[in-house]
């Protein structure tokens, strides 16, 4: 390091007088003073000094300017070229400002902040990190403006320090000498990251990237370059607001106990990886709600389409401005039909829009009252005259300053042309929506009146190229694609794409579903982190699980008395109904002497009998892994051969009891590619199509446990039934490829089965090796059962579930 890097001493004509000068010259005493104090033989930073130094002067007390320029001389000095210090030159005194704005009583926090900065920037030029000292002076601007104050800004500075310290590499762990690969990007995204995130929401997306791609540099340069999906999942994990996904129920029930209607919730994202103009980063996206309607045999189904995440806004909650979306895209489901507009221009279309949301607004206004005050603080502060005629198209204007002097009475308008079609507007709907012996309006009615309005009100300048859109965006309404209908597809409409032949992959395979995994070193999870793909799995020669089955028909018949006593004998008597299946002949007495004897007599004289029936549903889920290829010990078949057997038994004594059982295997060849295959669905018979399927087994790959025990009973939490059991036949323990943390895996999937657990989901394991019983007793605890002896696993299996269902 160079002499006198690390502590400065001014030297003569270091002590500077206040720097409020409005205009100085090139041979200005003060100039000439500053720059013997920054002492900088760097070519580069000459020409910029002047203009640095003039607006440092305005903007910077004395002590500030002294600290400026003494900073700017130890950056000088460490012998890392110039970008450190036209950097602090550049952006050090908007730092300043943020902090001192922040913490006007105190008179230190710009000094403590500059020894912290100091402090980070003297640990990156002593680590290979040296290339990133400029780039953290740049963001500093930034950064302090957004986190408005220096405690935030410290553990904003102490983030990246302790990543440069997790991130950087070393050759056989003993000194520093590779760079941290993502460090550049995370200072390059970091000013317009905490624009969407908190400090702590930042810090986690930090720490899981520093996590998961500590030995995979390519990744984790990707991910905080943000050109990686797990960048964004996580950033949408963290962002501040309320989720979609977090109150979906609440927004479901509120949806069937007001409108009796249920409609599936998509998120709709608010924001996506950009890189236009060769820029990457967080692009904010305006998501409109959109109402989805698609045809079937049993009537029409709705899908709402709903922002991710939303904030509070004008003092509406978040739940709150999520409901007015819902409720307005219900009242269109309800009061609205579609319209032919192949013969209507975009600017016709556009005001018939208009005018039927405000037809859908105001009768929720009028149906629940208390919906008013949410409405009209949310509504776009428009006033008359904001829009420039000589330089814009006003038509979307207009027409919202007409639509808020509909919805709130006291907002009054003196254009003579919207009070006139206000009112008539208005007469339109009391006169034909109030009265109970009148036809309610129709939305051809508001579209017929819509269009006189665009006749009668058009202007010269509404041809103009530039339209005004300040204030015309309802923050609840959405993109009624739903009021279309077009007769002839034209190229500006969207029309839906012509039907393509579909590959033999595409028939038997659904998109992938994403699911989260758990980070116990975290103690949180991983969102989006794991892709499963659902497949039908293939079918084989029902004959061969035939086969199997008489191999154990001496079991099968001792089963089959086992059965006999588990079937339910009894019958179930529900007594004093008004409509039953048959007469209850004690109530019926009893009714009619009280009839007799001047008593008011029940009417409840029916019943209704019906056989006891079990209640149970069952999941088995099979690990498919390529383990099961081997040879069982002592033995001339295969683990997967024996397991097939188990699994066939186990379905003809299911079958037999009429109790529920589905059926699915497993294997995965990294987070990205795990596969879920369909043996037998609940409502499946134990018939030759699912023998083909079973038949046709083929082991592969390795054993991502947690996420298939997630997809496999989502189905099954969704069963009615009083019992639930889930079941995994697995050889070995949790591992997959792309995982070099033995525990990892592990935890996630005892993670998974004490969730289920808590949900009323019977959990047990067959462990069909010796060797795993460790891991798998972690995992499942004491609900699991270890075969010793293979052979006898058809037996086991069917015992086991007797025993768990008795």
């Amino acid at each position: 390091m160079p002499a006198g890097a690390d502590v400065i001493t001014p030297g003569a004509g270091a002590s500077l007088v206040s720097g409020a000068t409005s205009v100085l010259g090139p041979h200005d005493p003060q100039l000439q003073a500053a720059w013997q104090v920054l002492d900088c033989a760097l070519p580069a930073v000459r020409p910029i000094f002047d203009a640095c130094a003039h607006e440092a002067m305005t903007r910077l007390s004395p002590e500030a300017l002294q600290a400026y320029w003494l900073g700017g001389r130890q950056l000088g000095k460490l012998g890392r070229g110039a970008a450190p210090v036209l950097a602090w030159l550049t952006y050090w005194p908007e730092v300043v400002e943020a902090v001192q704005a922040a913490k006007v009583m105190d008179k230190t926090a710009v000094s403590h902040t500059q020894e912290a900065v100091m402090a980070l920037l003297l640990r990156m030029h002593k680590s290979p990190n040296s290339a990133a000292m400029a780039p953290l002076i740049t963001s500093l601007g930034p950064v302090a403006q957004r986190l408005a104050g220096p405690d935030l800004l410290a553990g904003y500075l102490q983030t990246v320090g302790h990543f440069m310290d997790r991130t950087t590499g070393s050759i056989h762990g003993r000194q520093a000498t590779l760079p941290s690969p993502g460090l550049l990007a995370l200072l390059e995204q970091a000013p317009r990251l905490l624009h969407t995130l908190s400090l702590s929401g930042w810090q986690a997306w930090v720490d899981f990237g520093a996590r998961a791609f500590a030995h995979h540099p390519p990744q984790q340069l990707d991910y905080f370059a943000l050109r990686s999906p797990d960048s964004l999942a996580v950033l949408q994990r963290e962002r501040h607001g309320t989720l979609l996904r977090d109150v979906d129920r609440t927004l479901g029930l509120s949806l069937q106990a007001m409108w009796g209607l249920q409609a599936h919730l998509l998120p709709l994202p608010t924001a996506r990886i950009s890189d236009e103009s060769g820029v990457q980063g967080v692009q904010a996206l305006a998501a409109l709600p959109c109402l989805l309607v698609e045809k079937s045999p049993d009537g029409p189904l709705y899908a709402m389409g709903l922002p991710d995440v939303l904030d509070a806004r004008e003092g509406v909650s978040a739940l709150d401005r999520y409901r007015l979306m819902l409720l307005h895209m219900a009242g269109h489901m309800r009061w609205s039909t579609p319209c032919i507009a192949d013969n209507w221009s975009p600017m016709q279309r556009l005001a018939v829009e208009w005018f039927e949301d405000t037809r859908i607004d105001l009768h929720l206004m009028r149906t629940w009252p208390g919906l008013r005050h949410s409405l009209l603080a949310l509504y776009p502060p428009v006033q008359e005259g904001g829009c420039n005629e000589a330089t814009h198209a006003c038509v979307l204007h207009r027409l919202s300053v007409w639509c808020r002097s509909v919805l709130d009475d006291r907002f009054t308008v003196q254009d003579a042309q919207l009070r006139d079609w206000r009112e008539r507007f208005m007469a339109l709907v009391d006169g034909q929506g109030q009265c109970p012996e009148t036809e309610p309006v129709t939305t051809a009615q508001v579209a017929q009146l819509a269009l006189q309005f665009v006749a009668r009100t058009r202007r010269a300048s509404d041809a103009k190229a530039q339209v005004h859109f300040e204030h015309t965006q309802v923050d609840w309404r959405d993109d009624n694609r739903h009021l279309w209908r077009f007769i002839e597809e034209g190229d500006e409409e969207d029309t839906a794409p012509s039907p393509t032949r579909m590959t033999e992959e595409e028939l038997h395979s659904l998109p992938p579903q994403l699911y989260p995994e758990w980070d116990h070193l975290a103690g949180s999870e991983r969102p989006d982190w794991v892709r499963v793909f659902e497949y039908l799995h293939p079918s084989g020669n029902p004959a061969h699980i035939d086969q199997l089955l008489q191999r154990h028909a001496a079991l099968s018949k001792r089963l089959q008395r086992l059965l006999d006593q588990l079937k339910p004998q009894g019958r179930t008597r529900q007594r004093h109904l008004e409509n039953g299946s048959e007469l209850d002949l004690d109530v019926a007495l009893a009714a009619h002497i009280d009839l007799k004897t001047g008593h008011t007599p029940s009417y409840r004289v029916e019943q209704h009998v019906q056989p006891v029936e079990r209640d149970v549903s069952v999941q088995l889920v099979m690990d498919l892994s390529a383990s099961l290829n081997e040879k069982a010990p002592g033995s001339d078949q295969t683990v997967l051969q024996i397991s097939q057997e188990a699994v066939a038994l186990l379905a003809w004594a299911l079958h037999q009891l009429g109790d529920a059982l589905a059926i699915g295997g497993f294997h995965s060849n990294t987070r990205h590619d795990v596969r879920y295959m369909h043996i037998k669905g609940f409502e499946e018979s134990w018939a030759d199509p699912v023998k083909a399927r079973l038949a046709a087994l083929e082991p592969a790959y390795s054993t991502r446990m947690g996420v298939a025990i997630r997809h496999a009973a989502r189905t099954l939490v969704q069963r009615p039934s009083a019992k639930k059991i889930l079941l995994v036949l697995t050889d070995g323990e949790p591992s997959d490829v792309d995982v070099s943390d033995p525990n990892y895996l592990m935890h996630d999937a005892r993670q998974v089965v004490h969730s289920l657990q808590s949900q009323g989901v019977f959990v047990w394991c067959i462990q069909l090796h010796p060797a795993h019983e460790a891991s798998v007793r972690h995992v499942f605890g004491d609900h699991c059962t270890l075969v010793d002896r293979l052979q006898q696993l058809p037996e086991t299996l069917a015992s086991l579930f007797f025993r768990l269902t008795r």
